[in-house]
């Protein structure tokens, strides 16, 4: 474990706002910004630290020695940064979409563009095996886009696997975990209201109300929360351990199949959409247990005017394009100052 400075410290929490806040948006991958940062590699050695002899150190009560083995500081100062960032992004996230959802959703879908530009082009040669693994992806990619987004779930077993499910982004470069969360129907309970339950949880702390421990929905929220973070922690272990032993065989393959699967499933986040309402015997939308309309799915559109509205959608589409690509100048910059 290499000795850091506070500068270093300070340093590597910012990153771990822009992995948190980058895993939180859907499309993007926070192995995306760890990978064009510089501490990829770092960052899945750490995790694949996290194994049996770990855990001995830590049952003999060798602490040092554990947080020594497991690499402590560079870990905790991503994971400090990402917490920071769970919380300061659903609460951003939480107003967008509420106020501006076609411009959230066409920044997401240029993202979407990015990243796939990014991933691709040092992939290589492609020859006609990545190109047949590149047509699985995409096939894939489109049959999910043609599924309508199952309805929230939080059944506790459901949500511990969507917290495995929900990390992948941060070990795997291009995969979207938020993205498959939103397919699985459980993206705004989990990243949105879950996160921000907490946060009105600690505020109140703060402020000397304790009246949240009455609130069953607030509980509700929190036990999720719990379990998810559970999931998550569980993923974020056993997917870089997998992780590591797929992209040692093949890594060229595993690329290929995750471009064409990200490609193919740009329609789910195609930002001109009309949500379709479940309705019951008398036309009335259903209402969730927690007051909510149930969306059934939604009608996809392409604009037939060229308003003022969809000039800035798409002006956002390019804004969220640049966003990635500015990381892939970053690294560019960062090497060239380093040589």
């Amino acid at each position: 474990m290499q000795k850091r400075s506070f500068s270093d410290k300070l340093w590597l929490v910012f990153k771990g706002l822009g992995m948190g806040a980058a895993n939180k948006v859907p499309g993007v991958s926070g192995g995306v910004v760890a990978f064009v940062a510089g501490f990829y590699e770092e960052f899945i050695y750490s995790l694949q630290k996290i194994n049996r002899k770990a855990f001995a150190l830590l049952s003999k009560g060798r602490f040092k020695s554990f947080y020594k083995y497991i690499n402590g500081q560079f870990l905790l100062a991503l994971i400090l940064g990402m917490i920071i960032s769970y919380f300061s992004v659903s609460k951003l996230l939480d107003y967008l979409i509420e106020h501006f959802e076609l411009y959230v959703w066409s920044a997401f879908f240029g993202m979407i563009i990015g990243s796939i530009y990014y991933i691709s082009k040092d992939f290589g040669e492609w020859n006609r095996k990545y190109l047949a693994y590149l047509l699985c992806g995409v096939i894939a990619g489109i049959s999910i886009s043609f599924l309508e987004p199952a309805k929230e779930n939080d059944n506790l077993i459901f949500v511990f696997i969507c917290g495995i499910i929900g990390v992948s982004g941060m070990t795997l470069p291009g995969l979207s975990g938020s993205f498959i969360l939103i397919l699985l129907g459980n993206y705004v309970l989990l990243l949105v209201d879950a996160v921000n339950a907490l946060y009105d949880t600690v505020a109140n702390i703060f402020q000397g109300d304790f009246t949240f421990i009455d609130n069953t929905e607030r509980i509700r929220l929190l036990k999720v929360l719990a379990i998810f973070s559970l999931g998550s922690l569980t993923g974020l272990v056993s997917l870089s351990h997998l992780l590591g032993y797929v992209l040692k065989r093949y890594k060229k393959a595993t690329y290929a199949v995750i471009i064409g699967f990200i490609t193919g499933s740009l329609g789910v986040v195609w930002p001109w959409k009309i949500k379709k309402y479940s309705l019951d015997n008398d036309g009335n939308i259903l209402i969730d247990a927690n007051g909510r309309e149930i969306i059934q799915g939604f009608d996809r559109y392409i604009p037939s005017e060229f308003s003022f509205e969809t000039f800035l959608a798409i002006l956002f589409i390019f804004v969220g394009i640049l966003i990635v690509l500015s990381l892939d100048w970053y690294h560019k910059l960062k090497t060239k100052t380093n040589g």
